[in-house]
């Protein structure tokens, strides 16, 4: 069955290489929440990166693609509009 809706974290900066950056960092045990706060230009900074729980199209298609097809927990990198995210979904349901 096909997950309605999903939960992320997400960090967004403007360039590829400062969200490579980021990756790296989160591989070595840094902590999402406290690169999102320090990074990431998205009010959902201050909550830590997180943007809750979601529906299926309510982000743009990019996002949406890696919040209901890709690896959970797993860092990724989304190129969108507004520029570049480092996504890490938490759920699906």
């Amino acid at each position: 069955m096909m997950a309605k809706t999903a939960a992320a974290l997400h960090i967004l900066v403007k360039h590829q290489t400062q969200a490579e950056d980021i990756i790296k960092q989160l591989n070595k045990g840094a902590k999402f929440d406290v690169l999102a706060k320090k990074h990431s230009s998205c009010p959902s900074a201050k909550n830590g990166g997180n943007l809750g729980e979601f529906k299926k199209g309510q982000m743009v298609p990019q996002f949406d693609k890696v919040c209901f097809n890709g690896e959970l927990i797993t860092p990724h990198l989304v190129k969108t509009k507004f520029g570049w995210h480092v996504v890490k979904v938490l759920y699906r349901t």
